[in-house]
């Protein structure tokens, strides 16, 4: 659809995505307060908070927007439900692709619910901070997040007079990012999310709870790991790097993990199957990333995938990976996912369900605006390849393989 009728159908659009949820607010002022809400997040205020989203509502005080983030009675998970059929409905094809990562967001205090000082991939360093634990979707259409977890630190799991003032439900208990990772996995899966492939970083990756989920639903998977993985190599135990260091100049190919903003991110890949975990339909192995400038730099990834499937395929796979990096900073800019003032359980839940909705919904109409160009099959699996380039050279499996 060109641009301009898009932003015709702007209204029509939005009050489409708004008569999905309201039931979920029963009273009209409710229903009316969160299409404003969400309408505020999508606009063009400088600062998001309670404060300007209220004033761009035409409201004297910010009482209603902290009333709807907090005392107010809606369930923020049936509308993380919603969310979730609204991605499938606008962006869902048979061959999307599931992403998990994670985000940071800093605080300056030690109110918030769930903040520590822990590891925030958005600062790159150890800083005082929120962790929540997110469910992405990519297919040919665009990319947006189905679900969301805020991370809840043992420190914090363990402090009953804590976790009362910040208002944490008394069956929420300690979970691990992975545990976390898996319930929002098998929500999606529950829900007939239309999928064939799931990609993670190291975090999930290497938790052998979240591979077999995987593989039980019956859908590939190329998931990060760290170099000093443990691989069973037919009878003893390797590193992941190790294994890579004795592969020979011919097994690496050089292609495409997809677009970045400065264009293909080109990159050398290798790929070893492991002959005596796969099957006569699927193929297990470790996918080797390594870079074209600096050769020492290597990432590495389990796999899971359709016997044939080529080394292209798997590269643009776990690529997707960036595609959830690019929706968290677009999320953070555009509806201010990062904005909140709130600091209770449900505040954080409702504040970041409403504003996935609100960047579901760019995203649906940027799909409209600019539809994918055709996919290619890949001719050796049968599938499509995420961002539809043309297969490439077989793995090179063959020989390693058996000699792992």
């Amino acid at each position: 659809m060109p641009i301009a009728d898009v932003a015709a159908a702007w209204p029509e659009r939005f009050e489409e995505l708004t008569g999905r949820l309201a039931p979920r607010f029963g009273r009209k002022d409710l229903r009316r307060r969160a299409e404003a809400y969400i309408q505020g997040l999508l606009g063009r205020v400088e600062r998001k908070n309670s404060w300007q989203l209220a004033e761009a509502a035409g409201d004297a005080t910010p009482h209603g927007v902290q009333r709807l983030l907090g005392r107010a009675s809606w369930d923020a998970d049936a509308v993380r439900d919603d969310l979730r059929a609204y991605v499938v409905d606008r962006l869902g094809e048979a061959d999307g692709v599931l992403i998990v990562d994670e985000t940071g967001f800093l605080k300056k205090g030690p109110k918030s619910v769930g903040v520590q000082r822990q590891y925030s991939g958005t600062a790159g360093r150890i800083e005082n901070c929120q962790v929540g634990v997110f469910l992405a979707y990519r297919s040919g259409r665009g990319a947006a997040f189905l679900d969301r977890a805020l991370y809840l630190p043992k420190s914090w799991a363990d402090d009953r007079p804590r976790r009362r003032e910040a208002g944490v439900p008394e069956d929420v208990a300690f979970a691990t990012k992975p545990e976390q990772a898996r319930s929002m996995l098998r929500r999606a899966l529950k829900a007939g999310v239309p999928a064939a492939w799931v990609t993670a970083d190291e975090v999930y990756g290497s938790d052998y709870k979240f591979r077999s989920l995987i593989e039980q639903a019956g859908l590939g998977y190329v998931v990060a790991v760290s170099s000093a993985q443990r691989l069973f190599l037919g009878g003893f135990y390797g590193r992941a790097d190790a294994l890579a260091a004795d592969l020979p100049a011919d097994a690496w190919c050089r292609v495409s993990c997809g677009a970045g903003s400065k264009g293909q991110r080109l990159y050398d890949w290798a790929f070893v199957a492991f002959a005596f975990q796969s099957d006569e339909e699927t193929t297990k192995g470790l996918l080797v990333r390594r870079s074209i400038a600096e050769p020492h730099e290597r990432a590495y990834y389990l796999c899971r995938s359709p016997r044939g499937t080529k080394v292209e395929t798997l590269a643009r796979v776990a690529g997707c990976r960036w595609a959830i990096e690019s929706a968290f900073e677009q999320a953070k800019q555009e509806v201010s996912l990062d904005g909140y003032e709130v600091r209770s359980w449900a505040g954080w839940h409702r504040h970041v369900t409403l504003s996935l909705l609100a960047h579901a919904f760019l995203e649906a109409l940027r799909a409209e605006a600019a539809p994918p160009p055709p996919k290619t099959r890949d001719a050796a699996s049968g599938s499509r390849s995420p961002d539809g380039a043309r297969g490439a050279p077989p793995a090179h499996a063959a020989g390693l393989a058996d000699r792992a």
